[in-house]
């Protein structure tokens, strides 16, 4: 399954683990290398020193490629740049924020960047910064999402439209079905994040994977709107949130609302009440926690089995 994707990364499948916070540590990242997509270590929610941990023990697991996720908008980005650059990490996915801050630098020493956007807008920033690809991601999507609200159907070709860069689609991808149609649309490869969360490699909570295998269709919103719009699963907090919302609380007051470490509480300890459950919509079809051996081969067989169904459909139009 060799393309373009796959080529730039040195990477069998063209499957991207999403960086995401309290979930993708150096065993995530490394199982799914090793099962031939691209691992992805969630920089968002370490401290450097923890950072520096966690890249040197996936480079002792694994001699297959793997990145890093770095958010731009936390103030500590410049100590997580050093210590990729020191410690020879060679993909970078750079996120919330600026892609010519880094592009350039990550670039001259020899560092694949890909850029996670929202909209075709961004896209071209991105292209003109240099980067070598970028996410593009739906509203269906777990986390901080886009103001826009454009969904991954929309959101790719749209995309596709504007630049000739790689494009990889996130967003409601959990299925090999479901990346054959991004593909289609025009994608060069997925990214999943929910999907991985639910699995035995995630350091997730079990607590929130079984929240994520349980959540029907609806069970995740988009909130805090006024901040920066976050897709979670709908608990006591998410209500809180809400009814704050309706009544037309200030800023501030949303600010004090979320509190402090409320994502670390709810994804990584275990508080499903008064935590912060970031997910996907596609949570309302995974049904089960598996290995990520097992996840990254069942995707890659029923994608294989998809495309070949479709090359044979005779479509009944015209």
């Amino acid at each position: 399954m060799s393309n373009r994707i796959c080529r730039l990364f040195k990477i069998k499948y063209p499957i991207i683990q999403g960086g995401m916070i309290w979930c993708s540590g150096w065993k995530l990242a490394t199982a799914v290398s090793n099962a031939g997509g691209l691992g992805l270590i969630g920089a968002g929610s370490m401290y450097p020193d923890v950072f520096r941990e966690h890249v040197q023990k996936a480079k002792k697991a694994t001699n297959k490629p793997f990145g890093v996720n770095i958010p731009l908008l936390y103030p500590n980005t410049q100590e997580l740049m050093n210590i990729v650059i020191e410690e020879g990490v060679k993909i970078v996915f750079t996120s919330a924020g600026n892609p010519k801050t880094w592009t350039t630098l990550l670039k001259e020493k020899g560092i694949t960047v890909v850029h996670v956007i929202s909209n075709s807008k961004f896209a071209l920033k991105s292209e003109e910064a240099g980067v070598d690809a970028v996410v593009i991601e739906g509203f269906e999507a777990g986390g901080h999402n886009g103001r826009e609200e454009t969904t991954t159907l929309v959101a790719v070709p749209a995309v596709r439209k504007v630049t000739t860069l790689p494009i990889i689609a996130a967003g409601g991808i959990a299925t090999g079905k479901a990346m054959l149609s991004a593909m289609i649309l025009g994608a060069d490869g997925v990214q999943m994040g929910t999907r991985f969360i639910a699995s035995q490699e995630s350091s997730a909570h079990d607590k929130f994977k079984a929240e994520v295998i349980n959540a029907k269709e609806g069970d995740t919103q988009l909130s805090l709107k006024q901040l920066v719009p976050v897709r979670l699963i709908r608990n006591d907090f998410y209500n809180r949130v809400n009814e704050a919302e309706i009544k037309g609380d200030s800023k501030e007051q949303m600010i004090d609302l979320l509190g402090k470490a409320r994502a670390k509480k709810g994804m990584f300890e275990g508080d499903i009440i008064e935590g912060e459950l970031e997910a996907g919509q596609v949570s309302a079809i995974i049904e089960k926690v598996d290995s990520v051996e097992h996840i990254i081969a069942d995707v890659v067989l029923e994608y294989k089995v998809a495309r070949a169904q479709v090359s044979h459909v005779k479509f009944d139009i015209g």
